[in-house]
């Protein structure tokens, strides 16, 4: 069997650095706010091309206090895009204001910016860009369009760390840009953890007092906060992964030029990527219009595969869906299907899941 993903090769190639940097943190006994997160975040304001980062809990945390320094408030719209994960209109609703969604680029899987500016009303706020699957949102174009109309823009990075549009890393062009460091991602932690990077000063200072039910020091609290920061521990182990982040990132985008070799001419739609973009295939996305045929027989001939995402946002239940809307998201999570795209995939592994996927296409 050919894994997914497969994090016990990453972990075995780094454990003797992760162990001591577990063992400087257990000796300093710092655990919260400490020496490693600062460093941490540091190395990633210079690695995305700001003067701030942030470290917080989560991806997810990162958005929702995103949200909140830059202004969104109950009776706001927020703009974003109908395919993505879920907590990206969550935590617009956990900010009391209302997830407007719109339709993807078929081909980058990116927010369609003409939809975005037919979205806008007298109450948008904000609109939230997703660079999905590592491919950047056209960032130029939001930036534009943002503002044109005085938005705020709040990159949602979480699978594109490392990634750029432009001449510009992704997390330099919004007004904030959220990092997910969830252990599957390009940068994993060995748990959960996340981080707001921005250029502007008051946003940083505003998360800095958010994520620290909202203290100024010495137990001012000015404003309702939140517990969510990134403990000592993940910042540790980060910083030791982050080191090989670029070699990563490299890696991966050797195996998606090897895939796109092996299946050129094969009835599959291949990842595009955009001349201004660095996609950091944090996945390999195809489309088949037989995707559930293609994933059992690819499964059933030791390939794993794996569908993100099964169902456009506003077409989960806790949004409650939108008859005849959103034709590009929802024809996408009909189709997608992700194939194996981590940097310890090996050539031979390489090579045989290309092949099984052109001997599966050609048959189906």
């Amino acid at each position: 069997m050919i894994p997914f993903i497969d994090l016990t090769r990453q972990h075995a190639a780094l454990r003797a650095e992760l162990l001591a940097a577990a063992a400087r943190v257990l000796d300093s006994s710092q655990f919260i706010l400490g020496a490693e997160g600062k460093a941490l975040e540091s190395e990633l304001a210079a690695l995305c091309g700001v003067r701030h980062a942030i470290g917080v809990a989560s991806g997810t945390d990162a958005l929702r206090l995103a949200l909140a320094a830059l202004g969104v408030r109950p009776g706001d719209e927020v703009i974003t895009p109908a395919l993505s994960f879920v907590a990206s209109a969550t935590t617009i609703v956990m900010a009391g204001a209302t997830p407007v969604f719109v339709d993807v680029d078929p081909r980058t899987y990116a927010l369609d910016v003409a939809a975005a500016a037919r979205a806008i009303t007298s109450r948008t706020r904000a609109i939230v860009p997703v660079h999905l699957y590592g491919h950047p949102a056209p960032m130029d174009r939001v930036m534009e369009l943002a503002r044109a109309h005085r938005l705020a823009v709040i990159e949602d990075a979480a699978q594109a760390v490392g990634g750029a549009w432009g001449d510009r890393p992704i997390g330099a062009w919004g007004d904030a840009a959220c990092l997910s460091f969830y252990p599957t991602k390009n940068l994993g932690a060995c748990g959960d953890a996340g981080m707001v990077v921005t250029d502007r000063d008051d946003v940083a200072a505003g998360i800095r007092r958010l994520r620290h039910h909202g203290d100024t020091g010495r137990y001012q609290h000015v404003e309702l906060g939140y517990c969510s920061r990134l403990d000592e521990m993940q910042a540790a182990l980060l910083r030791v992964k982050l080191e090989r982040l670029a070699a990563w990132t490299e890696a991966r985008r050797r195996i998606a030029a090897r895939y796109r070799a092996a299946l050129a001419g094969v009835a599959l739609g291949l990842p595009f990527e955009a001349p201004e973009a660095r996609h950091v295939y944090h996945l390999f996305t195809v489309r088949h219009p037989q995707r559930e045929a293609l994933a059992k027989t690819l499964t059933d001939r030791g390939v794993g595969t794996a569908v993100y995402y099964p169902c456009t946002v506003p077409d989960q239940p806790v949004f409650g869906g939108g008859e005849g809307r959103w034709p590009e998201a929802r024809r996408a999570v009909r189709e997608v299907l992700s194939l194996p795209c981590f940097a310890e995939l090996s050539d031979d592994e390489v090579e045989t899941v290309a092949a099984t996927v052109r001997n599966v296409c050609e048959r189906l």
